[in-house]
C-alpha cells in the first residue's frame, strides 16, 4: 500500500492510461466526445468469470427502459482485470439532474429548476465540467448504479445456484453486492483539485474562513454543509466566550476557574461547605443564564438564514425525493406505485409505524432504562467507596475511588456502541421509502440515547442532588477530558499515521500507473461519515445551552477546541480517507432539529439552575419567603423567557427577503415553462391535421 499522499492520483493521468476506443458506445450524438472523464470505480471480486464482467458492464451501458444505467464502462486492463472504471454521457448527467430537482444558472444568470426540455437555456449546458460539479457527476454516477434494476426474471451469468437469480424489478447493484460479485463502488479523486483544495483550506495560515465553494466542488453538499455549520458555530462561541471570561475574571462575586479535584464525595442537596464563597453571585448566575437562552436562539435562527442562502447558491432549493425511485435497501411487495404509475415495491405506511411504535420504541426505552441502571450503579459504587476511604485513608482506598467513575465511563461506551448497531438494524428493519427518511429515524434514535446518555448525570445532580457546585466539577471535567481526547484522536494520532506511517510504505508501481493509482485508492478506509461530528457538536451544544451558566468558562474551552477542529477534520477528510460520495443536500437535515430543541431546553434548565442558586436560597431563607412562592414565580419567568425566545424566532425569518424572492421566482418560472411546453405539445399534436 502506497503513502496517502502517493494514494490521491488524479482522474486526468487515469483517463490517459484507458484506451479511448475501450469504453461502452453511446447511441446519442450529442453524448459522443473524444475525451471520456473516469468518474467512479467498481471493485470485483478476484474470482468473477470474465462472462459474469461482461454482462455488469453490458447492464450498466445498457438504457434505463432495459434496466440498465446508461453509462459509459471501461473494463479496464483486460477481461480478468477486477476493476471497472464507469463514467456518464452528458444526457444521462442532464437527465438525473432534472429528476434529481436541481436549480442551476439560466442564460440570464438566475437559479431556475432545470429542466431537461429547456436545457439550451441555461449556462454552460455542452461542458458538464462546468454545468455539474465533480461530486454531482458522481454522485450522479453513483444514483444511476443503484437505480438499475431488472425488467424480468432471469439468471446472471456465472453466479451458480440461488444467488445467481435476479427476479423482476429487483435491484441489480444490490443483489450483486449481497452475491459478493461487487465488493466497492466509490468515487476517483483528482489529485490537482484536492491539493489545491487543501492548500485553501487546512494548510492556510488565516483562521478566518472555509473555501466552501471548493468544497462543495469537490466533496460535494452534506461535507460542505457540516464546514459551513462548524465554521458558523465555532465563531460564534466568541461572544459567550468573552462574557464567560469577563464574569470569571473581573465580575465581583464570581468564581475562579474550577479544577476537578480529587474527591469523589457528593454531598447531598442543599450541601453547603467552606466552598460556599466561590458560587456565583446571583447577578453573574442570571447574566450567563439569560445570555444563554438569548444566544442560543439568535444562533440556530441566523445558521437558517444561512442555510437557505448556501441552498440557493448551491441548487438545493428544490429538491425532490418522493417521485424517485426506491432506495436500495427498501423492499416490498411488486405493484403499481399510485403517483407516479411506476412498477416498484409498495410497503403499507401502517405496517411501518406498526414495527417502530411496537418494537423500535420499546426497545430505544429499554436501553435508556440500561443507562439509567447504569447512574444508579455508579452513584452506589461511588457512595460505597467513598465510605471506604474515609473509613481506611489509605492510599490504596484513594486510587481505588477513582474506580466507579472508569467503571462506569467504560460502561457507557459499551452500551453507546452496542446501541448503535441496534438503532441501525431496527432502522433498515422499519423498511423506509425514502433516503432521507431512513437517515431521519436513525439518527432520531441515536439523538434520544446520546441525550440521555451525556445529560442524565447532569441533570440529575442539578434536580435531585442540587448541588451546583458538584455539577460545575463535573461539567468542567467532561469538558476538559473530552477536548484533550478529542486533540489526541482527531490531530495527534492522523498525523502520526500519515507521517510515518504511510510514507514507510512501498512506492508506486511505474510500469502501470493506471491501475496501481486505482488500487492505493480503493486500499484507503472508507470516510465513516459525519455522524459522529455531528453528535460531538450537539453535545458540545448542550453543554453550552444547557449548563454553562454554573461554569462560564465552557464556550472558552469549546472556542479553543473547534478552531483546530476544523481543520482536524479537513486533514482527515482529504488525507486519510477515501473521497465519498456526496448527495445535494439543501440543510444539515434532522440535525437542526436537534440543535433546535437543545435550546428550548436551555430555558427551562436555566431557570432552574437559577432558582438553585446559593444566593437565591439564602436569599429567600432571610426574607422568610416560602420556596414553593418561589418556584412558582421562577415557573412565570421560565414561561416568558420562553415567550421571548418565540418572539426571537418569529422576528428573525428563516429565510433572507433575497431568497424568497429567488425561491418566488424559481417557482413562477417553472410555471411558465410549463405552459411554454404544453403550448408546443398542441402546436406539434394540430401539426399531422392541417
Amino acid at each position: 500500500m502506497s503513502s496517502p499522499k502517493q494514494q490521491q492520483d488524479s482522474v486526468s493521468s487515469v483517463a490517459e492510461a484507458m484506451a479511448p476506443e475501450s469504453w461502452s458506445k453511446v447511441s446519442c450524438p450529442c453524448c459522443v466526445s473524444s475525451e471520456v472523464e473516469p468518474l467512479v470505480l467498481i471493485h470485483l471480486a478476484e474470482n468473477v468469470e470474465s462472462s459474469t464482467k461482461q454482462w455488469i458492464m453490458s447492464m450498466i451501458s445498457a438504457p434505463h427502459k432495459a434496466g440498465g444505467a446508461h453509462l459509459l464502462v471501461h473494463p479496464g486492463e483486460d477481461a480478468s482485470w477486477g476493476r471497472l472504471v464507469v463514467a456518464a454521457p452528458r444526457c444521462t448527467l442532464l437527465r438525473a439532474t432534472e429528476e434529481l430537482g436541481l436549480c442551476k444558472a439560466d442564460k440570464e444568470g438566475n437559479m431556475v429548476l432545470f429542466s431537461f426540455h429547456d436545457r439550451n437555456n441555461f449556462n454552460n449546458i455542452n461542458d458538464m465540467q462546468k454545468f455539474l460539479t465533480l461530486a454531482e457527476r458522481q454522485y450522479i454516477v453513483q444514483h444511476e448504479l443503484e437505480s438499475m434494476r431488472a425488467v424480468k426474471d432471469q439468471r446472471i451469468p456465472g453466479i451458480p445456484g440461488d444467488k445467481g437469480i435476479l427476479k423482476s424489478r429487483q435491484n441489480i447493484l444490490q443483489k450483486l453486492q449481497k452475491a459478493g460479485v461487487i465488493q466497492d463502488v466509490f468515487p476517483l479523486c483528482d489529485e490537482k483539485k484536492l491539493n489545491a483544495l487543501g492548500k485553501d483550506w487546512y494548510l492556510k495560515k488565516s483562521l478566518w474562513g472555509q473555501p466552501l465553494e471548493s468544497i462543495h466542488a469537490y466533496f460535494g453538499g452534506s461535507i460542505a454543509f457540516y464546514f459551513s455549520f462548524l465554521d458558523f458555530y465555532t465563531w460564534a462561541l466568541v461572544p459567550p466566550a468573552v462574557l464567560g471570561v469577563f464574569i470569571t475574571f473581573f465580575l465581583p462575586g464570581a468564581p475562579p476557574p474550577d479544577i476537578p479535584k480529587a474527591d469523589n464525595s457528593t454531598p447531598g442537596p442543599g450541601s453547603s461547605d467552606a466552598s460556599d464563597d466561590l458560587d456565583l453571585s446571583v447577578s453573574s448566575h442570571m447574566v450567563q443564564a439569560v445570555f444563554s437562552m438569548i444566544w442560543s436562539t439568535v444562533f440556530m435562527e441566523l445558521w437558517k438564514r444561512r442555510s437557505a442562502a448556501l441552498s440557493y447558491h448551491w441548487g438545493t432549493l428544490t429538491l425532490t425525493e418522493q417521485f424517485q425511485e426506491p432506495r436500495p435497501g427498501f423492499q416490498g411487495e411488486m405493484g403499481i406505485n399510485p403517483v407516479t404509475g411506476r412498477r416498484e415495491p409498495l410497503f403499507p405506511d401502517w405496517k411501518r409505524q406498526m414495527r417502530v411504535g411496537l418494537v423500535s420504541v420499546p426497545v430505544v426505552g429499554l436501553f435508556l432504562g440500561l443507562v439509567v441502571l447504569g447512574m444508579v450503579g455508579f452513584y452506589f459504587c461511588e457512595s460505597t467507596m467513598s465510605s471506604i476511604h474515609k473509613a481506611s485513608g489509605s492510599i490504596i482506598t484513594a486510587t481505588l475511588s477513582y474506580l466507579p467513575s472508569v467503571m462506569h465511563i467504560v460502561y457507557t461506551n459499551m452500551l453507546g456502541n452496542a446501541y448503535r448497531t441496534v438503532a441501525l438494524k431496527l432502522t433498515e428493519w422499519e423498511n423506509h421509502r425514502e433516503e432521507s427518511a431512513h437517515q431521519n429515524h436513525h439518527t432520531t434514535k441515536v439523538l434520544v440515547f446520546t441525550f440521555f446518555n451525556n445529560f442524565a448525570v447532569l441533570f440529575h445532580i442539578a434536580i435531585f442532588k442540587q448541588d451546583l457546585q458538584l455539577l460545575r466539577k463535573r461539567l468542567s471535567s467532561l469538558l476538559i477530558l473530552s477536548q484533550v481526547v478529542n486533540q489526541l484522536t482527531e490531530v495527534l494520532v492522523p498525523f502520526v499515521v500519515d507521517r510515518f506511517y504511510g510514507s514507510s510504505q512501498k512506492e508506486l508501481k511505474e510500469d502501470d500507473p493506471a491501475a496501481d493509482h486505482m488500487q492505493a485508492e480503493g486500499s484507503l478506509p472508507p470516510f465513516p461519515g459525519l455522524f459522529l461530528e455531528y453528535i460531538e457538536l450537539l453535545v458540545q451544544f448542550g453543554y453550552l445551552s444547557l449548563f454553562s451558566c454554573v461554569y462560564p468558562l465552557t464556550a472558552v474551552l469549546l472556542l479553543i477546541n473547534n478552531i483546530t477542529e476544523i481543520r482536524g477534520d479537513a486533514y482527515k477528510i482529504c488525507r486519510l480517507f477515501r473521497k465519498p460520495f456526496s448527495p445535494p443536500e439543501a440543510s444539515i437535515g434532522v440535525w437542526q432539529t436537534a440543535f433546535e430543541v437543545l435550546a428550548f431546553f436551555s430555558v427551562m434548565s436555566n431557570c432552574w439552575l437559577l432558582f438553585l442558586a446559593p444566593r437565591i436560597k439564602a436569599f429567600t431563607q432571610d426574607s422568610g419567603l416560602n420556596p414553593s412562592v418561589v418556584l412558582i414565580f421562577t415557573v412565570i419567568v421560565e414561561h416568558v423567557l420562553i415567550v421571548v425566545k418565540m418572539i426571537l424566532a418569529f422576528v428573525i425569518p428563516d429565510e433572507p427577503e433575497w431568497v424568497q424572492i429567488k425561491k418566488q421566482q424559481i417557482e413562477y418560472r417553472t410555471i411558465l415553462a410549463l405552459k411554454e411546453q404544453k403550448v408546443k405539445r398542441s402546436k406539434t399534436a394540430e401539426l399531422p391535421r392541417s
